[in-house]
């Protein structure tokens, strides 16, 4: 299980439901780890009563069916399906109407789904989505890739409500990009990035704006990283395989 682990976080997330498939068939005794544990690409669906569209993910769905949190509905319908109560239901519409904001403000356009439900011990827990498809044929408004994704998962478990509550924030963030420019070429790039952040926090600013700090600031490091990581170490290579111009006319010998 750990050497399964260790080959998903190395594979591109444009790989990841081939690899899990082939790992699926060869630990079955696994299956259900690695699909708790394993982060795909998100994939969307319409919404036909709100007409909006929502992220389907693990947390969401019940058997082959996704609750889409606009309408609180299953796609499709689905018999004894699980509900948040009315007062978890309540702060997930919230939820989703402020993160709507959150999202086009940060990311200039995307799509946006937040849920919630009660876990065992008097609790519950969020989980706010963030995909945003980059290419020029989709939400890119600066028409740069060809094809481009970001896809964020924060997962929040909130413990009992007292004066000073528990926040235990766990996000992943899956990057895929391609450019193919006349001028700069053909150039691929995908990888993911996991982190984890605890907070006790007044639960008097309410839970919401508790949350919006912690995702906010885990995304600002989360960006930070990938670009340290990623773009950081691509461009150092690329600079020292290919020079400049003007370095390279520099070690040019003079006629």
């Amino acid at each position: 299980m750990e050497a399964a682990m260790g080959l998903m976080r190395r594979m591109p997330p444009r790989l990841s439901e081939t690899t899990l498939s082939a790992l699926l068939s060869l630990l079955p005794h696994h299956s259900s780890d690695l699909l708790s544990q394993v982060d795909l690409p998100l994939q969307v669906l319409s919404d036909v009563d709100s007409g909006k569209k929502f992220i389907l993910c693990e947390y969401n769905r019940d058997a082959d069916s996704y609750r889409s949190p606009w309408s609180n509905k299953y796609h499709p319908p689905l018999e004894d399906a699980p509900y948040p109560s009315s007062k978890l239901r309540q702060l997930e519409i919230e939820a989703n109407d402020i993160f709507t904001v959150y999202c086009d403000q940060y990311y200039e356009g995307g799509i946006s789904s937040v849920y919630m439900w009660e876990d065992d011990h008097e609790c519950f827990v969020a989980c706010f989505l963030i995909k945003k498809d980059g290419s020029r044929t989709g939400q890119g408004r600066r028409g740069y890739l060809e094809e481009g994704t970001w896809d964020a998962i924060h997962v929040i478990e909130v413990g009992p409500e007292e004066e000073i509550t528990r926040y235990c924030l766990t996000s992943t963030v899956m990057l895929s990009l391609t450019t193919d420019d006349v001028s700069s070429g053909t150039f691929s790039l995908s990888g993911s990035i996991r982190r984890q952040m605890n907070m006790n926090l007044p639960v008097a600013d309410g839970h919401l704006s508790n949350m919006g700090k912690m995702i906010e600031e885990m995304e600002g490091k989360l960006r930070n990283s990938l670009d340290q990581v990623y773009f950081g170490k691509t461009r150092e290579m690329v600079c020292t395989l290919r020079p400049p111009n003007e370095v390279v006319q520099l070690r040019l010998p003079s006629s």
